[in-house]
């Protein structure tokens, strides 16, 4: 199976527009840092899935990954699940970035500069319009 052909499946739809709909405040906020290429010309996408999974924030240039997480994610069952996770998109060629959502809170500045140390790429040239 390529790439392309399971990312973003039809069949996960809903469940990124209901994510992107009601996403937490955490996520509103660090968004708005990422959104529009904000971050060094970065595009990332909210709510993007690969396989079964829907990715928070994915950077397709990057092949990154950016997880917020929330209290449930770190409940013994929410750790294994994340691991799993995590595996299968490492085997994607997928950096996965896990931030507790309160560290939006206390320090967003620290969450954008460990995004941009795992950029590989040499960024886009900026248009001048």
């Amino acid at each position: 199976m390529n790439k392309k052909s399971i990312n973003n499946l039809t069949i996960l739809k809903n469940r990124r527009k209901f994510l992107r709909n009601n996403g937490t405040s955490a996520e509103a906020v660090l968004w708005g840092y990422l959104k529009n290429r904000q971050l060094e010309g970065r595009k990332f996408r909210r709510q993007f899935s690969v396989a079964k999974y829907v990715l928070d924030f994915y950077c397709t240039s990057e092949n990154l990954n950016v997880e917020l997480d929330g209290a449930h994610h770190f409940t013994e069952e929410g750790l294994k699940k994340d691991a799993a996770r995590d595996l299968f998109l490492s085997h994607q060629g997928i950096t996965v970035l896990r931030f507790e959502n309160k560290a939006v809170w206390e320090n967003v500045d620290e969450i954008l500069s460990e995004i941009k140390k795992h950029f590989k790429n040499i960024p886009p040239p900026l248009s001048p319009f």
